[in-house]
């Protein structure tokens, strides 16, 4: 075995110790090995191929595969990099490291296995043309593929783990509640002084100065860390794949408390919040009203439907992109795909109020798609100069205005 066939195997075998390691050995806590089955056997066995394959390749496609699985190494051991800088190392953070440390040797090993191997024979002029167009296959490689399986590692993978410190400007009780699918989740609840309690999500950190607008008003309001993150069960996606289990779960919960009366919950989301707001309105009567802020899009079906309402050609060029990342996500996240937005909206038939911002930065483009079709009572506020999900500082006196209107019309008329 060549040298060169060393470094390979040892840095495909670091790799894939890692994989190993936080998919079976140390899985988050609330799951176990069998939930991360495509997460790690996909990944291992893609490295155990390429090692095999490797010796028998050309100068060429090792070099390839060098650089490919240093690219992934890096990605895999992004998780290990963010906690131990961070919160500091814990777990399978270590062999990220590790893995990560491989890659950077993987992409020394093709950069090298190329630049040694390149052809030096022929005119100069079709040597460079070769070697350019090689060069901006791989550019265009690197951005269409590892893109997307970077963006799908990274968001099912690194979330915050760390809880923020409370500025709810009131009395709050720390709460837990559990998932239809086994999964503590914790958080923070507000008491109601009106009988109607709000939903803020995602999270304890992002909605809390829209907690501190909504208990003003006297609502009762349940910010949670969602799975996968701060102090909660289970594996994240920050594109929310599955994550209407943890709003439902805390729909029951509000529904269990004495300050809360029967048919007066309601939810606020931003971003995938809101997204997943919409999902969870369709799926269930128990929220009686739904504010969905900056919804966008989660998967390569609703990113095409995205599209056809964006004008001109080039949209079409991210579609590889998408699709890689879809693929990646339904491995890396264990899961399919959730329903298209545009088959659950028209089944909310609660009071739905979309709020977006058309030059936000974000794309959000759907939300007028999304108004259309919705059955029930609607509104929509487009706020075109504010960002993404930042309608509340952009305009605070009229967020407030519009968005406690919306709920003391819904949650607080009789029922």
């Amino acid at each position: 075995m060549t040298r060169a066939e060393q470094l390979f195997a040892g840095g495909a075998a670091a790799i894939a110790l890692h994989v190993v390691d936080d998919s079976f050995l140390q899985p988050r806590h609330g799951t176990s090995a069998t939930d991360h089955l495509a997460g790690g056997l996909v990944p291992v066995a893609a490295l155990a191929a390429a090692a095999v394959a490797y010796p028998r390749a050309r100068a060429g496609v090792r070099g390839a595969l060098a650089l490919f699985f240093g690219l992934f190494g890096l990605i895999v051991g992004i998780e290990g990099l963010y906690d131990t800088f961070a919160a500091g190392a814990t777990g399978d953070d270590f062999t990220g490291l590790v893995a990560a440390g491989a890659g950077v040797l993987l992409l020394g090993l093709g950069g090298a296995t190329l630049w040694t191997s390149r052809k030096r024979a022929g005119r100069r002029w079709r040597r460079y043309t070769r070697r350019g167009l090689i060069t901006f296959a791989a550019l265009v490689f690197v951005a269409q593929v590892m893109f997307g399986i970077g963006i799908a590692y990274g968001t099912t993978h690194v979330q915050r783990q760390t809880v923020p410190t409370p500025q709810l400007g009131t009395a709050h009780e720390n709460v837990s509640f559990t998932t239809s699918d086994g999964l503590r989740l914790r958080g923070w609840y507000v008491p109601s002084r009106n009988g109607a309690a709000v939903i803020a999500f995602p999270g304890r950190s992002g909605p809390q100065k829209h907690a501190r607008m909504l208990a003003r008003h006297g609502y009762g309001v349940l910010l949670f860390d969602r799975r996968g993150e701060g102090a909660s069960d289970g594996d994240g996606n920050l594109f929310g794949w599955g994550g209407d289990k943890d709003i439902l779960a805390a729909v029951e919960y509000l529904q269990g408390r004495k300050d809360v009366e029967p048919g007066r919950i309601g939810g606020i989301g931003f971003s995938v919040g809101g997204e997943l707001m919409l999902q969870s309105a369709a799926e269930s009567d128990g929220l009686a009203a739904v504010v969905s802020e900056g919804a966008g899009t989660r998967w390569l079906g609703e990113e095409i439907e995205e599209l056809d309402t964006i004008p001109g050609w080039r949209k079409w060029l991210d579609v590889p992109t998408y699709a890689t990342k879809t693929a990646a996500l339904s491995v890396f996240g264990n899961s399919t795909p959730p329903p298209r937005l545009t088959d659950l909206v028209p089944r909310i038939e609660q009071p739905l109020f979309l709020i977006w911002a058309p030059n936000g930065g974000n794309a959000e483009t759907m939300n007028p798609v999304y108004y259309r079709l919705a059955p029930g009572p609607k509104q929509i506020w487009e706020i075109r100069d504010a960002r993404h999900i930042q309608g509340i500082t952009e305009h605070p006196v009229e967020y407030e205005r519009r968005v406690t209107s919306f709920f003391d019309d819904a949650l607080l008329g009789p029922r």
